[in-house]
């Protein structure tokens, strides 16, 4: 009985005991993450003090003097060493409570660099031996490098000689020190190369930004990118090059490392090796330099003074780029964690932030195959909580796999920042136009000289319009109206109203897409009179031209009127090619790819905008021939393919991130279109104007006016009609089904074709299954075959 009530009152207690301890864990469980960090960083401090305490002097108390001897018999003359330590890792663990794959790492270096210096002092110090409970040996082991020292030198030092043994040991201190560093041992000669850098050029070197470093620091900064991902010279020519022509050279121009890449004879053209945030740290931009003031610059309105270009202060900047944020440490931990889950021997070496994306780099280890890392896009954007993940396999120019990621805070990237950078104001083409800032952070501006053409393209509201704003803003920016003019297609007739009445156009705003046709056929006879100019005078560019009349070498022929004046650039934006396409395709595909074929040499370059990409609205032909693309964010891969003839585009985040493909580029490069708001482009708009009125030209107006619209009961079909009509007249055998035959069309074509051409006295009306009637003779074929184009 007693015994009975001893076991229930000892299970009593025990198990209140249980569910107080069990309480307790439940509690500490529910506790905020980072205080349960904070408390281990805080105990590792508190025992690195009391450890120093009790080492570090001499022992007054039994609990000080037992502590004091196990540590030296156990860390031996390094024992002052470990509370150090200590305090290394709770400050870690204090100050990046989120790198605990980092602090592991680092605690198994620093774990590694320690035995291997206990070894090499235990064996530099006799290895001595604990001989069989003696204090003598003892002592000599904690005078050495403790019992660590001894285990991890015995051995080898039994039987291999002094000379091999302490270099082993130093492999090992050495192995401890790349994992602290985390440099992999093929990057040894390339961190020692930085080393070496830093310490001998650093005043030499121009003051730049690193990339942020993730698990370990980047390696060098002399990166290269390839030439499509938005590398290239300025317009102006290089000192050494007298003709002005530079090979492999590309439209885009961006920053490089405090230079441009065409002016620094060390850079090769076309690659990019500027790291990002060079300028742009800055809050504030540095004064623009002002474009000089050409000679041959023409005042088109004689009572008009000298024409000023905008001030460069009308343009707001942006804000000031964050070089690394709290966000992308905790995409770099995500990565990282996916990598380790599914076991892919991979490391994230580092991220570069941009304004909208930042691009985390992944070195994958030997023998690792690129596909494993691919393969998980949907478990990586699941990670990093964002479904806008893109991967890069390899980065351009770099061996190394790059994750895209858009930043939970961006930048804001302003046209003004950009027209006002660095390498916008080393080259004072008039053709140059701001695009925005790319992935990296690097300022990208593009000579549209160069292009020739662009497509731009995007769902509604991805940026497209304030692209072209940005377009006509940098033109207007930089240009007088003398080297540039316009034609603006704005069918929407809102998008592009601002601008009315700017000095730079040649015709008034074009709403009417039946208009917009006509005056693409007129931009095609402009074409045509240039170059007939160019043949006659023997140039193969119209800036040749353009030089010669200026220096006063192109001399009219005897008894011609004609006097000689520079051409100007001539730009064609449309904004909405789509609707032009509803309206008369035919037309439209036609001048537009007469325009893109020979247009480049005369000077005329176009610039096409449309929010459908589809097949039907950017045809085959039309994409041949316009050799630059900008693919701002759409709602399907197939409209990606259309711009940009690979995936990509439906990836994109919207608001001004987009894909840049210039002409000769084999992969898109990533940027964040520059912005401008309405505000400045009225203020800019309005300078224009002020400085001097619009002169257009009539003979635009005049082309559109003297050309007959074709009947609308025709429509496409003008070009059936002529040949079922020239078909007919010559046999004077009028048959539908011969039409059939000979033009190859089907039954109702055929029957519609008949019934145009008698509702124009052609062919008599229809008897049966006897041919038709012809009522036009062979010899007035001529005048019906204008009176049927019109």
């Amino acid at each position: 009985m007693i015994g009975k009530l001893f076991v229930g009152i000892w299970m009593l207690l025990a198990g209140g005991i249980g569910s107080a301890a069990r309480a307790l864990g439940r509690n500490a469980r529910e506790l905020d993450p980072v205080h349960r960090r904070d408390g281990l960083g805080l105990a590792v401090f508190a025992g690195a003090i009391v450890l120093a305490a009790m080492t570090w002097r001499t022992g007054t108390g039994t609990v000080s003097e037992v502590v004091n001897t196990v540590m030296r018999g156990v860390f031996g003359s390094l024992t002052w060493l470990i509370p150090i330590l200590l305090t290394l890792l709770a400050w870690r663990l204090l100050r990046h409570p989120d790198q605990n794959t980092d602090t592991g790492r680092m605690m198994i270096g620093w774990a590694a660099l320690t035995v291997g210096v206990l070894g090499i002092v235990h064996v530099a110090n006799g290895t001595p031996y604990p001989s069989g409970g003696s204090s003598d040996g003892m002592d000599k082991v904690s005078a050495a490098g403790g019992m660590i020292g001894f285990i991890i030198s015995a051995p080898p030092d039994s039987i291999l000689p002094v000379f091999i043994t302490i270099p082993l040991l130093l492999l090992l201190s050495a192995f401890g020190v790349l994992v602290i560093t985390a440099t992999p041992v093929h990057r040894v000669p390339e961190r020692l190369a930085e080393i070496r850098h830093m310490l001998f050029t650093r005043e030499a070197a121009p003051a730049r930004a690193p990339r942020t470093p993730a698990k370990r620091p980047v390696r060098g900064k002399g990166k290269t990118g390839s030439a499509g991902s938005g590398s290239g010279g300025p317009e102006g020519s290089d000192p050494g090059d007298p003709d002005g022509v530079k090979p492999y050279d590309t439209p885009v121009l961006a920053e490089t490392s405090g230079r441009l890449a065409d002016h620094s004879p060390e850079i090769v053209p076309g690659l990019v090796t500027e790291e990002p945030e060079v300028e742009e740290r800055r809050p504030s931009p540095p004064e623009p330099t002002p474009a000089p003031r050409k000679v041959e610059q023409l005042v088109l309105s004689p009572q008009a003074g000298p024409y000023t270009l905008p001030d460069a202060q009308f343009l707001k900047p942006g804000s000031a780029p964050k070089p690394q944020t709290k966000a992308n440490t905790v995409v770099v931990n995500a990565l990282t964690s996916v990598l380790e889950q599914f076991s892919i021997d991979a490391q994230v070496i580092g991220f570069t932030r941009g304004p909208t994306v930042t691009r985390y780099e992944i070195e994958l280890g030997p023998a690792v195959k690129v596909e494993k890392v691919t393969a998980l896009t949907k478990n990586i954007a699941y990670a990093v909580k964002s479904a806008d993940v893109r991967i890069l396999s390899p980065i351009p120019g770099r061996s190394a796999i790059g994750v895209e990621i858009p930043n939970s805070d961006k930048d804001l990237v302003s046209l003004g920042d950009i027209l006002r950078s660095q390498v916008a104001q080393a080259d004072h083409h008039p053709m140059i136009v701001g695009l925005g800032k790319d992935v990296e952070g690097r300022t990208i501006v593009a000579n549209l000289a160069k292009m020739p053409h662009l497509l731009i393209a995007g769902a509604t509201g991805a940026g497209k319009s304030v692209c072209v704003n940005g377009l006509i803003t940098s033109i207007l920016m930089r240009a007088t109206p003398d080297e540039v003019r316009m034609v603006l297609v704005d069918p929407k007739r809102v998008e592009l109203s601002v601008y009315e009445g700017i000095p730079h156009l040649i015709t008034p705003i074009i709403t009417n897409p039946k208009k917009a046709a006509e005056a693409l056929e007129w931009v095609v006879g402009e074409m045509d009179r240039r170059y007939d100019d160019l043949a006659a005078s023997g140039f193969r560019h119209v800036d040749d031209f353009n030089k010669a009349v200026r220096a006063g070498k192109l001399v009219p022929p005897p008894g011609s009127e004609r006097v000689y004046q520079p051409y100007p650039y001539l730009l064609v934006i449309v904004d909405e090619l789509a609707d032009l396409m509803m309206v008369a395709p035919r037309d439209v595909e036609d001048s537009i790819v007469r325009i893109t074929q020979l247009a480049r040499a005369a000077g005329i370059h176009l610039v096409i905008a449309t929010q459908r990409p589809s097949v039907d609205v950017v045809t085959g032909l039309i994409k041949a021939n316009v050799p630059s693309r900008l693919a701002f964010a759409t709602s399907s891969l197939a409209d990606s393919r259309v711009i940009l003839d690979q995936p990509g585009a439906e990836k994109l985040v919207g608001q001004g991130d987009a894909l840049f493909l210039p002409m000769g580029a084999s992969k898109p490069m990533r940027l964040q279109n520059a912005f401008v708001s309405e505000k400045e482009i009225m203020e800019v708009v309005t300078h224009c104007k002020a400085q001097m009125k619009v002169e257009y030209r009539e003979d635009v107006a005049a082309a559109a006016t003297a050309k007959k619209e074709i009947d609308e009961e025709i429509g496409d079909d003008l070009d059936l009609l002529i040949q079922a009509a020239e078909l007919i007249v010559t046999t004077q055998f009028g048959s539908t089904s011969m039409l059939q035959r000979k033009l190859r069309v089907g039954f109702a074509k055929a029957g519609r074709l008949m019934d145009l051409l008698e509702s124009r006295n052609v062919v008599g009306p229809s008897e049966g299954s006897k041919a038709r009637e012809v009522l036009v003779t062979p010899d007035d074929l001529p005048g019906l075959l204008a009176d049927l184009r019109g």
